[in-house]
């Protein structure tokens, strides 16, 4: 085999891709940051960088389909093909099957160059082969009509079949093919004002300005839906603290907290910071706030946030929340945020590669943490505030199936209604009620989120 070639070589956009999606297989890097570090490392050109970052998400989001119909094939069956070889037949088919507007020759033409720069002249004509007769049996690629909806939506959509039949059981068939479609689609790109000292509509103005597309969120009254900005990281906007990067389902969390000035609110698994500096903010950033995390570079990103957006109220500390207790009095806090760890299960759209990488084992170990949270924590919210648990996650088992058992063992608890910006959401019934809603990725093309607001009696 040929040396892999030194960093400072330059990419093609399908090189990159290439490297990228074997060293995800590989490694088991989530796509989303590895994404960024290679795009920042290679520095390709902007149409170059969205033409990468379309070749990874759509081929890891078409991974099961893309291999059903590789399989055909290839002789020896696609395992038995080096990663790179295997992920490079993906990401061409990926081009011809789904992408109407790049040209088949240059898919084939491509692909075969590459194949000549890492392998040998046996791969190169391998590739060839392969993608060739991909092209002269196009009008045959079609998925076959099966009677379990399961196979059918798991094969058509791209997913695990065990996680389809876990939605189609919680949601049924029609809105856990939703689910499936909304993840294979774009993510929008969406931005908090930092309301202490922008407006959203100076922020709208400011960002238009600067030939950015900017809309209102319809979802979170301090956001703002982005298009064509680039990395909002790298803007002056975001270096100045006027606001952060954030999906829009998360910004509800601050409203469901609903804290004032002035009070003593913990955060328990905080980091990056997202939703604490959001608190802060609606504090006026006047009181107190505990933000907690298990791991220190992690506790390090908070204080950075912090910083960065200018907000002085947070304090920060380095445990598992687990073990508060031991160092908070019973009833210390009038608000507590358990924005729990979960699967994850809501941000596959950001993450493609988290539908592949779990397992329906972690989630029952994950609910098993997220009780213990609850259990751990509860004690250290006065009578009479508010608990506030969230997840990233679609699952029953982590949300409402967990608040409902926290609600059992504790009737000191129960379940308190939202504030109004919460309430005028549109959602279906089953999924909003009292004191819980649940957002799957379709209802406002954003992250799949749960938020539970529970209210301590006595």
């Amino acid at each position: 085999m040929k040396a892999t070639p030194s960093p400072h070589v330059e990419r093609t956009a399908r090189e990159l891709a290439v490297e990228l999606l074997t060293r995800v297989d590989r490694e088991r890097s989530y796509s989303n940051l590895l994404l960024n570090q290679m795009l920042r490392k290679y520095k390709l050109e902007r149409l170059e960088a969205a033409f990468a970052t379309e070749l990874v998400y759509g081929t890891i989001q078409r991974r099961n389909t893309i291999d059903y119909f590789l399989g055909r094939f290839v002789a020896k069956g696609l395992t038995k093909l080096e990663p790179w070889v295997r992920n490079l037949l993906r990401m061409s088919f990926y081009q011809l099957y789904y992408l109407d507007r790049v040209p088949p020759h240059a898919v084939v033409n491509e692909a075969v160059n590459i194949a000549k720069k890492k392998g040998h002249r046996g791969i190169s004509g391998m590739v060839n082969g392969v993608l060739r007769n991909v092209l002269r049996q196009a009008e045959q690629l079609v998925l076959p009509e099966m009677k379990d909806p399961v196979q059918s939506i798991a094969l058509r959509h791209s997913h695990p079949e065990w996680m389809v039949s876990r939605w189609v059981k919680q949601f049924g068939e029609e809105t856990a093919e939703r689910i499936c479609e909304a993840n294979n689609s774009a993510p929008s790109s969406s931005v908090r004002v930092q309301s202490l000292r922008s407006s959203r509509e100076q922020m709208l103005d400011q960002l238009r300005a600067k030939g950015i597309e900017a809309a209102p969120s319809p979802l979170a009254r301090d956001g703002i839906v982005v298009q064509q900005a680039g990395n909002m990281a790298d803007s002056e906007e975001y270096r100045l603290g006027l606001l952060t990067i954030q999906d829009e389902s998360s910004m509800l969390v601050a409203d469901a907290v609903d804290p004032s000035p002035g009070m003593k609110v913990l955060d328990c698994c905080a980091a990056p910071g997202g939703k604490t500096t959001h608190l802060a903010e609606r504090m006026n950033d006047e009181g107190e706030i505990i933000a907690c995390d298990v791991h220190e570079h992690k506790e390090k990103l908070i204080r950075e946030q912090a910083d960065r957006l200018q907000l002085s109220c947070l304090h920060t500390i380095v445990t598992d929340a687990r073990k508060l207790q031991e160092q908070y009095a019973p009833g210390t806090f009038d608000r507590i945020l358990l924005d729990a760890p979960c699967s994850g299960l809501g941000v596959i759209r950001r993450k493609p590669d988290l539908k592949w990488a779990k397992s329906e084992a972690e989630i029952e170990e994950v609910v098993n943490v997220q009780s213990e949270l609850l259990e751990a924590v509860h004690s250290l919210l006065k009578p009479g505030g508010i608990l506030v648990y969230s997840t990233c996650t679609v699952e029953y088992n982590e949300n409402e199936g967990q608040v409902r058992q926290f609600l059992e063992r504790h009737p000191q608890f129960a379940l308190s209604e939202f504030p109004q910006a919460l309430t005028q959401l549109e959602l279906p019934v089953s999924r909003r009620s009292k004191g819980m809603l649940q957002l799957l990725p379709q209802d406002y093309n954003s992250d799949g989120f749960f938020i539970a607001r529970l209210q301590k009696l006595t």
